[in-house]
């Protein structure tokens, strides 16, 4: 049964997964590259960037691990851009130039409709406003058997854990204190919801903790 995973999902050590003042020049928030600094160093990471060079070891592992086997994508608004409110042309076309990283149907969250948006690559963002129930179904629909990767942010995983609709949890906790921002788990009781801790390995930059949610 294909699953909706949240792969490689960085945290502060208390809880934060972006900081506050997100803006397009803070994207993460004040604060929040902190919590890349570990994704950033991998070869993954630098391979979608044309480098050659990049460590290969226990966090870019995870990084490979979590990009394979996935068919679509399910991202809030805020992932794809800083624009608020109805789109006021389509000018942009998100963080990542003419050739983003998903090579799959990516599914934005928003209360605003937009064209679909074809880009360089694979990859073509499609705008829901029918809510988290109808990108999920939508994107299993177009994933062809494999699974959907829930790519954030804070407040769309919240909306899916809050309905239990998420499978498999990763979560790569940073040693760093944000203080403020975004935090994942205020008021939500994972127990109570059925999840629970199945892995934790220790990387070069994060702890990477892995979570499921039980049959």
């Amino acid at each position: 049964m294909p699953k909706l995973r949240v792969q490689s999902f960085a945290i502060s050590i208390d809880g934060y997964g972006a900081g506050p003042g997100q803006d397009l020049q803070n994207p993460l928030g004040v604060g929040g590259p902190e919590l890349m600094e570990w994704f950033f160093q991998t070869r993954t990471w630098r391979r979608m960037h044309g480098h050659d060079d990049g460590e290969t070891g226990v966090d870019n592992g995870i990084v490979e691990q979590g990009l394979a086997g996935i068919g679509a994508w399910i991202l809030g608004r805020n992932m794809f851009g800083p624009v608020r409110g109805p789109w006021p042309d389509d000018s942009w076309k998100g963080w990542w130039g003419d050739e983003p990283p998903y090579h799959t149907p990516v599914f934005v969250l928003t209360h605003h409709p937009r064209a679909p948006l074809r880009m360089a690559g694979g990859t073509e963002f499609r705008f829901v406003t029918e809510g988290i129930h109808a990108a999920l179904e939508q994107a299993r629909a177009a994933a062809g058997g494999l699974d959907v990767r829930l790519g954030g942010g804070v407040s769309t995983i919240r909306q899916y854990l809050r309905a239990a609709l998420i499978d498999e949890l990763h979560l790569a906790i940073r040693p760093v204190l944000l203080g403020s921002g975004e935090h994942l788990f205020s008021g939500i009781d994972m127990r109570a919801l059925g999840y629970e801790c199945t892995n934790s390995i220790a990387g070069e930059r994060a702890t990477h903790v892995f979570l499921r949610k039980r049959a």
